[in-house]
């Protein structure tokens, strides 16, 4: 047990990827089916060990340990970001005006005291 907090703690030098988001990262996603084994850990924790429950509990606990020590490092190194969207890249604006910012134009009647 203490071997699976220790793991999370060295998690941010295992995981060296350039974008820390699974949402751009392709590879990864195939991965996240590795909650259910952490669940399944959980589940079987509360077992007696015996049967089938050991043989899951193992199972489980290969997994757990292999993607944190050995799927994670290598998806670090292989997998690239994807590209920027060229709408973030991109000013929506064009800023060639000297007004400083805003419309330029009249201003509306709300802005006319009375």
């Amino acid at each position: 047990m203490f071997g699976s907090i220790v793991v999370l703690f060295f998690l941010p030098w295992l995981d060296t990827m350039k974008v820390k988001s699974a949402v751009t990262d392709h590879c990864i996603k195939y991965f996240f089916f590795s909650l259910l084994f952490l669940l399944l850990l959980g589940y079987l924790g509360a077992k007696p060990p015996e049967g089938i429950y050991l043989l899951l509990s193992r199972v489980s606990t290969i997994y757990y340990f292999a993607f944190f020590l050995v799927i994670m490092p290598i998806l670090s190194r292989i997998e690239k970001p994807s590209p920027m969207p060229i709408g973030i890249s991109n000013p929506a604006i064009n800023s060639s005006s000297d007004s400083g910012g805003g419309v330029s134009g009249t201003p509306s009647y709300a802005m006319d005291s009375k």
